[in-house]
């Protein structure tokens, strides 16, 4: 399953508030203003910035 439009419509990268989109993968959610990617895990968005992998 993957994750809707209109949930990433909703969605903010947590660290800067800016907006976030779908990584070719689709295995996570990147906020290019950050340099980070934020997992997606069991189809649920891990917005943590603790848990953000770097770019």
């Amino acid at each position: 399953m993957a994750i809707s439009k209109d949930l990433l419509d909703i969605l903010a990268c947590p660290k800067c508030k800016g907006d976030i989109h779908l990584n070719p993968d689709g295995d996570g959610l990147v906020c290019e203003a950050c340099r980070l990617m934020y997992p997606i895990k069991d189809d649920i968005p891990v917005m943590l910035i603790d848990e953000a992998l770097s770019l």
